[in-house]
């Protein structure tokens, strides 16, 4: 990784992950309405935000960030454990497993079979009975000095939101139905600023697992290679 880019890729992975810090901060204390749009919009922007950790994870998982490996995994660890005490460890195996067998039985990541079942599939494959338990007596801890309405509505239901966005648009619409390539996926038409709102560039699926290695912030100039481009 050439040193410039590296230092990017760093920059941009803590960029993601003081954003997520900030916005969850400032609105664990916010004194809000429901009647204000505001509060909606918020929530988006949260979702987003989640989003943005667990790409940076994925990228950790890629070695993109630095080439320095301690600080790489370290970005991965927080990444992961913020989005939802998540073990960065067990999703890096997966992870690679899904690269190394896309499209087959022995890819965690894909199910022959509905939307609804296909997500729940997934989220089995990576959900842990121990990973709940902490995130419940987190959630209890958390809630004797946050407002419960702000945890539930600006911490818990962007993070389940995201799993929605995350999966919808990385892993059911590039790899669903049968694919005439050898990374066994597609990727959506080139609109650069619909890829980045709609899941950080990784609708241009197909150029991700042709070139694993290109950060998810690059991947917006990574030459339109995909021989199957869908309309999402």
């Amino acid at each position: 990784m050439p040193g410039k880019v590296a230092h990017t890729g760093t920059f941009i992975a803590l960029a993601v992950l003081g954003c997520w810090v900030a916005g969850t901060v400032v609105l664990m204390q916010w004194h809000f309405s429901f009647a204000n749009p505001l509060v909606y919009l918020l929530v988006l922007v949260q979702m987003h935000l989640y989003t943005g950790l667990f790409i940076t994870a994925h990228d950790a998982m890629h070695g993109t960030i630095s080439p320095n490996k301690s600080v790489n995994n370290i970005i991965g660890y927080c990444c992961t454990f913020l989005y939802a005490a998540f073990w960065y460890p067990r999703l890096y195996v997966k992870h690679h497993q899904h690269h190394r067998h896309v499209h087959t039985t022995q890819d965690p990541d894909y199910y022959d079979g509905s939307f609804w079942r296909w997500y729940f599939q997934f989220m089995k494959n990576y959900l842990s009975i121990w990973q709940i338990i902490w995130m419940a007596v987190l959630f209890n801890i958390l809630k004797i000095w946050i407002p419960q309405p702000n945890l539930l509505l600006f911490w818990v239901a962007p993070s389940l939101l995201s799993t929605l966005q995350l999966f919808y648009f990385g892993t059911y619409l590039p790899h669903r139905g049968e694919h005439d390539n050898v990374h066994q996926s597609r990727s959506q038409k080139r609109n650069h600023a619909w890829a980045f709102i709609s899941c950080y560039f990784f609708g241009y699926h197909y150029e991700h697992h042709d070139s694993p290695d290109t950060p998810w912030w690059l991947l917006w100039r990574h030459p339109s290679k995909s021989p199957q481009r869908g309309d999402f």
